[in-house]
This record gives structure tokens, C-alpha cells and sequence, in this order.
């Protein structure tokens, strides 16, 4: 049960990395919060300049997981608004729940706002679509194991046994294992491969392509060793190809609720 007397601590998303791909949601509470834990390793500074001037901003790159806890918590009881800023979406390869708990515990009430994930942000660097008619109409967004294992039958060569659109987060010091894992499904050496450094990001985006055979030797040469996006999907490459599967829903010959077929 909630305390009245208690601020609420959201859980925002700042998006990829440009300032202005965060919801207009996420910007008006960033302009109402007494306090701003924000995540400085993958957010951008520039994304607090939304709060007030006289906010308490704190970066927490160098916070263990009970010291981010005691801060929103503390904040909470003088603030009617704090926000915790993470990179891309809160519910996604970040600590959302491991957080949320202790509010929870000590009545504090909170809640979520959404963010653009560095998925679709590099997609949208490169020019690519994650879907295509009759080539993939499914994405698994995973990662390979480091220090964290992956749980049981979520490998990547299991996945990637699938052929769908594949979105690799944290692993690109892992990249021979993520050509591994390919390689182990069956992807040709010829399979088109992505790496989007920094996606979004002003001034600092960088986008290499390549193949299964040769991405890792291209991110080297790039000097790629953090915060990228590897992607591996059968549609990269697509707005050159000769022949593409038309979309129903825009076909002459396709009838719908809202058009009838023409043709």
C-alpha cells in the first residue's frame, strides 16, 4: 500500500541516446522532478536538460544496486516527483525490477514510461526494416552469455535457428561467439550482418556492415569494442533487391475494410 505522503519514483526511458527521441511523457516529468538518478554510462547528459534547474541530478555509473535503491527511496520522501533515466526502454536489459521491489516494500509508489530501444534506433540508422513479407515476420531481441549465463534451451544457435531477425544487445566483445552461434544454425558465411554503434547518438553514430565472415574484422577495423547493436537478419540489404514480396494491406488487389481491390 501506497504512502500519501511519499513522492513516486517513475522508471523513464531516455531512449537511444538522442535527446529528442524521448516521449514527450518522459520529458514532461523530467520538467517536474525535484530529483533525476540518471544512468551516465548509456544516457546521454544532454537528456537532463529537461529538468529544472534547481532538480538534484545524480549520475549512478558509480552506484551499487542498493545505493540507486536508498537514493530514489530518500528522494521520494522530499520530492513529489523522481525519476530514474535509463538507456532505451526501463523493462529491457535493465535493473527495472530489482529496483522497483524495495519501493515496493517500503510503500513508494511507482510506475513505468516506455523508451525507444537501441534495437529500432539502429535499424532506423541503417535504413533497414526488422519485417518483410515472406522473408521474416518475427524478431527475438536476446544477447549471448558472459558473465550472465543464458537460461536453459535461449542459446543463440537455438535461436537463430529460427532465421528470423535477430537483435544482439551487450555482445559485441562477444562477437566470435555470436558468429559462433550462427554458424551453429546453419547462417551461410554470406549472411548480411549490422553493427550500430552509439544509435542515435549525435555526432557519435557509426554503422558497419559486413557478413557472418567478416563483421568482427570490420568492427575491429572500426575500433567497435562497446554500446553497439549487432543485428543479423534475412531483410538487411533489401531496399537493393531486385524482387520484393508486396505488402497486402497497400496491394491494388487486396481488398479490406477500408478499400475494396481495384484491380
Amino acid at each position: 500500500m501506497t504512502s500519501p505522503s511519499l513522492g513516486k519514483v517513475w522508471f523513464v526511458g531516455a531512449g537511444p541516446g538522442d535527446p529528442e527521441l524521448i516521449t514527450l511523457k518522459g520529458q514532461r516529468l523530467l520538467g517536474q522532478a525535484g530529483a533525476v538518478l540518471f544512468a551516465g554510462s548509456l544516457v546521454d547528459r544532454a537528456v537532463t536538460q529537461f529538468a529544472p534547474a534547481h532538480c538534484e541530478v545524480r549520475d549512478s555509473k558509480d552506484m551499487t544496486l542498493e545505493a540507486m535503491s536508498d537514493w530514489l527511496v530518500s528522494q521520494a520522501q522530499r520530492h513529489h516527483t523522481v525519476v530514474r533515466l535509463q538507456t532505451g526502454d526501463p523493462g529491457l536489459y535493465g535493473a527495472l525490477i530489482e529496483m522497483a521491489r524495495p519501493l515496493e516494500a517500503r510503500g513508494i509508489e511507482w510506475a513505468v514510461v516506455p523508451g525507444v530501444s537501441s534495437a529500432m534506433a539502429s535499424m532506423a540508422a541503417a535504413g533497414e526494416s526488422m519485417t518483410l513479407p515472406e522473408v521474416t515476420q518475427s524478431v527475438i531481441f536476446t544477447r549471448v552469455a558472459g558473465r550472465t549465463p543464458m537460461p536453459e534451451g535461449e542459446d543463440l544457435a537455438a535461436l537463430a535457428a529460427h532465421r528470423c531477425t535477430l537483435c544482439v544487445f551487450l555482445s559485441i566483445t562477444l562477437l566470435h561467439k555470436v558468429q559462433e552461434g550462427l554458424r551453429a544454425a546453419g547462417w551461410p558465411e554470406h549472411s548480411p550482418m549490422l553493427v550500430v554503434h552509439k544509435a542515435s547518438w549525435p555526432q557519435q553514430e557509426r554503422v558497419v556492415r559486413g557478413t557472418l565472415a567478416d563483421i568482427r574484422q570490420r568492427c575491429r577495423e572500426a575500433g567497435i569494442v562497446s554500446q553497439a547493436m549487432v543485428v543479423a537478419s534475412p531483410t538487411l540489404g533489401s531496399l537493393h533487391w531486385p524482387d520484393l514480396t508486396r505488402s497486402k494491406l497497400y496491394d491494388p488487389t487486396f481488398t479490406h475494410r477500408f478499400r475494396k481491390a481495384t484491380a
